[in-house]
């Protein structure tokens, strides 16, 4: 009989690329004496930004200069926000967290390269929201700037959540991948009974960035409620073929991306293209909605080992009923569902993920996969603030 060993309550926090808010999930980690972690969640909420400190981060993301001075002022912000959100949930449940992990919210991200003189230029990712404000505020410890340490040892930086996935998802009897579709599409590949070293994960392109962006645009809607919009249109497939030779997609893995390249530049391009052909609004949400679609389905044709047994899908684009359809449709026969069918909220699968790791480097355990990000080897993740 297996018995556990002992439990920590951990907070992760978390603000992806669509910039809607602060994503907090308070967690119980449970070691088993087998080395397992099993996650119980405890309770999960989304506090939205203030619409002034969302409009500074999109301008800040769509290229806005600032000073230095202006920068610090916005990542204090950026903090207090945090902070406030963390002790807002500490209060509600009446519960001191053991650790917060911060992952902040990422405002570059700039993957690795190879220079003009044949050499390497290591990575280079910003995440706003410096974990010492937060943990002076709150009295508790907290891990934050997770991808620093995956950077300086080569690696992308990202994505970071394939380790949380192997630990909570892998599967004994089949294959699945775990695609997270937030603001940019990532995926993790988990072969049956592997090593960490097996697993694979990279960014396969956009996720809701660019369909967001266009309801904003075209309708004055945050987002396409349930693929609504999108579902009434046509989908041009010939523009989806010609977009997906961007350079991005064929780049093989590790790779990352972020909205340093789905601009609102990027975006205007893409309805030139549409108007070039006399699309109407809806068949430019269609079409947006099945560049999404064939990304994931071109990223795990070209760059998995295997197709996957299973699919199992988190994010804000697992509530749009019409990517869903064409992302089942794309991917058949293969079975594909949401994390909510393994016990996992789909909107917080990534704060859950920010709670593990920074519990992991409380234990100094390594966080990255160097099969995911390219790094040169594992290490430990996050900078750790203590209250003073």
């Amino acid at each position: 009989m297996e018995f556990a060993t002992k439990t920590t309550r951990a907070l992760g926090l978390m603000s992806g690329t669509s910039m809607d808010g602060i994503d907090a999930a308070l967690v119980d980690i449970i070691e088993h004496d087998n080395g397992r972690l099993e996650v119980r969640q405890v309770v999960a909420e989304t506090f939205p930004y203030d619409n002034r400190l969302q409009e500074d981060l999109g301008a800040v993301c769509s290229g806005k200069q600032l000073t230095v001075d202006q920068l610090c002022d916005l990542d204090d912000r950026v903090a207090e926000a945090f902070a406030e959100t963390a002790a807002t949930v500490m209060d509600r449940e009446a519960t001191k967290p053991t650790v917060i992990g911060s992952h902040g919210q990422t405002v570059f991200h700039r993957p690795p390269a190879l220079t003009e003189t044949g050499g390497t230029r290591l990575g280079h990712s910003v995440q706003l929201g410096r974990g010492a404000v937060i943990a002076r505020r709150t009295g508790v410890v907290v891990v934050s700037d997770f991808r620093k340490a995956d950077i300086e040892v080569g690696g992308q930086g990202a994505p970071l959540v394939p380790m949380v996935d192997w630990l909570l998802l892998a599967d004994r009897r089949q294959t699945r991948t775990c695609q997270n579709i937030g603001g940019i599409g990532n995926v993790t590949y988990l072969p049956p009974n592997g090593n960490h070293d097996q697993v694979l994960g990279f960014d396969t392109g956009p996720g809701n960035v660019l369909i967001d962006m266009a309801a904003r645009l075209l309708y004055g809607q945050p987002h396409d409620d349930d693929g609504r919009l999108a579902r009434g249109g046509r989908i041009h497939k010939p523009l989806v073929e010609k977009w997906l030779e961007q350079e991005f997609f064929k780049k093989r893995p590790p790779k990352s991306t972020g909205r340093e390249l789905y601009t609102a530049d990027y975006l205007q391009d893409r309805i030139k293209d549409c108007r070039s052909v006399q699309l109407t609004d809806v068949d430019i949400m269609a079409t947006l909605t099945e560049l999404t679609v064939q990304s994931v389905a071109y990223s795990y044709r070209e760059f998995l080992p295997k197709g996957p047994d299973e699919v199992l899908v988190s994010g804000g684009g697992s509530h749009n009923s019409f990517l869903m359809g064409r992302l089942r449709e794309a991917l058949s026969p293969v079975k594909v569902a949401t994390t909510e069918s393994v016990g996992i909220n789909v909107d917080y699968k990534e704060a859950v993920a920010f709670a593990v790791l920074g519990y992991m480097r409380m234990k100094e355990q390594p966080g990255n996969l160097p099969s995911v990000t390219g790094a040169t080897r594992q290490v430990l993740l996050g900078h750790i603030s203590h209250p003073s």
